[in-house]
């Protein structure tokens, strides 16, 4: 299996660092991940994190862009700017900085979170709010109701 999936709730360490989830690891060795990246999510207090794939998606993306016009720019921002390489040490951890905390709220325990091609992390708290909201979402379109309509 070459897929991020599943999740996983690991404390931090007195330095730090946490440990990425085994599975996670064997999936980084797979893919040939020499480094991780890490993007602040735009909309939600989360990170994404994955190999140099996950930025030829955005560059990708870019570069279908007027580069004249702000659009390119602020997209150039957000991948290249916007984010931060996560070293995993021999022992598969990689380290909390202050970038990640304060976009994401994390303290004590960060959730990991498989999204197929790359991963995010957490606070705990939060992703469970945002994974009752998303259930709650999903519930409504099987239900064939709008958000905040009630089936009738």
């Amino acid at each position: 299996m070459d897929r991020f999936l599943s999740s996983a709730v690991n404390r931090i360490d007195a330095k730090g660092r946490v440990s990425v989830p085994a599975h996670f690891r064997s999936v980084v060795q797979k893919r040939g991940y020499s480094d991780l990246y890490g993007l602040r999510c735009l909309d939600i207090p989360a990170m994404d994190v994955g190999g140099l794939d996950l930025l030829d998606r955005y560059e990708q993306r870019i570069a279908q862009e007027d580069p004249f016009l702000q659009t390119a720019d602020d997209m150039s921002f957000f991948c290249h700017g916007d984010g931060s390489f996560l070293k995993l040490d021999q022992d598969g951890r990689i380290t909390m900085t202050d970038f990640i905390r304060e976009h994401t709220g994390i303290s004590a325990e960060v959730a990991f979170v498989g999204r197929g091609n790359f991963f995010q992390i957490w606070e705990p708290g939060r992703l469970a709010a945002y994974g009752a909201q998303a259930r709650a979402r999903l519930l409504q379109l099987r239900q064939g109701t709008k958000p905040g309509e009630r089936p009738e």
